[in-house]
């Protein structure tokens, strides 16, 4: 974890609740795909959880939705403004337990977490799959990033306006080798039993106090017992969850 001064380079909309930020600073803390960071914001107490959507040597990626006071204030934000942030919070995905045809599964603002990871296993020869899950057209984004990437790209829509009509779980492939996913907590549960015996990695949200394990406030039971989502996640093994969370 590390604490610094970041400048915005770019604050967008890519649909009408979600947007794109990418901030200009130290990315060192930075060790896997998955990972997320806090930012303060100006007239807010508590800082605000962001998975990381992508990084390089001197930038960070973010994407978020539009949810409540705060991210809203952050769609105010310009370019030359500087935040205060936290950076390389939680574990991340493992890369190295993919197999050959590894599947990534997102929906809504789960997709981001995904990206980096998808540029990684590409790197490496992996043939990617990936779903994109949304509820309509007008809240489809990143599908054509993940495409130029050259990942195999589903995206599947709940009202059936683009893709395949219904859940990401509508759309599963055939020789998994392993899932990674990040999403709402029920297409999460729909993926654990809709994928058998395969085995995977699981990004879970939780409400979060402090970010980095010491308020306690966003532990979840699991086979290994009690474990805080922000310190020993947010990315956990299949294997170890309960789903009573």
């Amino acid at each position: 974890m590390k604490q610094g001064i970041y400048t915005i380079t770019e604050n967008i909309a890519l649909t009408k609740d979600v947007w794109s930020m990418v901030l200009s600073g130290d990315t060192s803390a930075m060790t896997a795909p998955g990972q997320f960071i806090e930012i303060t914001l100006p007239g807010f107490f508590l800082r605000r959880p962001i998975s990381v959507c992508d990084y390089d040597e001197n930038s960070i990626t973010i994407i978020y939705k539009v949810v409540g006071r705060g991210t809203d204030a952050m769609t105010k934000l310009k370019a030359g403004d500087a935040l205060d942030i936290l950076t390389g919070l939680g574990n991340g995905f493992d890369p190295s337990k993919a197999g050959d045809t590894p599947l990534l599964v997102g929906g809504g603002v789960g997709v981001p977490p995904l990206y980096h990871l998808a540029k990684k296993l590409l790197a490496a020869g992996k043939k990617v799959n990936v779903i994109l899950g949304f509820n309509k057209a007008d809240e489809i984004f990143y599908a054509e990033e993940f495409n130029a990437l050259g990942a195999n790209v589903t995206v599947t829509t709940v009202d059936g306006s683009v893709g395949v009509k219904g859940f990401v779980t509508n759309a599963l492939p055939e020789n998994i080798s392993f899932v990674y996913t990040c999403g709402p907590m029920p297409m999460l549960k729909a993926l654990y039993k809709a994928t058998g015996e395969t085995s995977g990695e699981y990004s879970l949200e939780e409400r979060m106090g402090c970010g980095f394990g010491a308020c306690m406030g966003c532990s979840i039971m699991t086979r290994e017992g009690a474990k805080r989502v922000c310190k020993d996640g947010p990315i956990f093994q299949k294997e170890v969850l309960t789903w009573q969370i």
